[in-house]
């Protein structure tokens, strides 16, 4: 009894970690045993949505489930892929929590900034908690300089067309209140990477309470990165798109 009130901290708040993957079997037990280290007073269940990877994921959770009990992580595979943005709306289907966090398997958002998301929070009742990398304190390591460029690039050419309000469009590390997600993700229509910087811009143009963290964004250790030549013309077509609707 006494360990069940320890890990639901004040008893207030839940929070389901939705975190979508595709061959990430190198990765996924790493990022779970981070989350359970960096969140030892909280209440939380993470959300794995499986894209069908060919690579074992799947079998890795649910070695993980044994270990850690299928009430704190969840499987929610899906047969193929089907984009990031359906990602968190299937996961969002099965979340308990009144907040929502939304981070990569990939370890390049480190566990050891939710406390300070959920600290954000607290503090400033945001309805929307995001990591920023363009900000003091925040940055990225591991990308070579025309990737910083291009990153860089996108996110001032976002920010003088749209006016979102944050500094970083393209980050992908958040946490929202559960009610806030549902509201804008049923106003998105973009799929892939585009989908994170509609979900911002969908939340400013409502009226959101908007705060950001500093997180230094580390590029993946193990697997091979998903962004390809495809991805950067989505943005572009995206970021048009968002021009003429928003």
């Amino acid at each position: 009894m006494a360990e069940e009130k320890e890990r639901k901290g004040d008893g207030k708040h839940k929070y389901s970690i939705i975190v979508p993957t595709y061959n990430e079997r190198l990765n996924i037990a790493l990022i779970v045993y981070l989350i359970f280290k960096h969140l030892r007073d909280v209440d939380f269940e993470i959300i794995v949505v499986d894209d069908g990877s060919p690579d074992g994921t799947q079998e890795i959770v649910k070695q993980l489930q044994h270990l850690y009990g299928e009430d704190r992580i969840l499987l929610r595979a899906r047969a193929k892929k089907l984009g990031l943005g359906t990602a968190y709306i299937h996961g969002l289907k099965h979340a308990t929590g009144d907040f929502v966090v939304i981070m990569d398997a990939d370890l390049s958002h480190h566990p050891k900034y939710l406390p300070s998301f959920i600290k954000k929070q607290l503090e400033t009742n945001a309805s929307i908690v995001t990591g920023t990398r363009y900000v003091k304190g925040g940055g990225v390591h591991g990308w070579n300089l025309m990737r910083k460029l291009t990153s860089r690039g996108a996110n001032v050419l976002a920010q003088t067309l749209l006016w979102p309000g944050v500094s970083d469009l393209t980050g992908s590390f958040r946490l929202y209140k559960k009610s806030v997600l549902e509201d804008v993700i049923s106003s998105c229509v973009s799929k892939g990477y585009v989908f994170q910087m509609e979900m911002i811009v969908r939340a400013t143009r409502k009226g959101y309470h908007i705060e950001e963290v500093p997180i230094t964004f580390v590029d993946r250790v193990f697997g091979t990165s998903k962004l390809g030549g495809s991805e950067i013309v989505e943005y572009l077509k995206g970021l048009v798109y968002l021009l003429l609707t928003t």
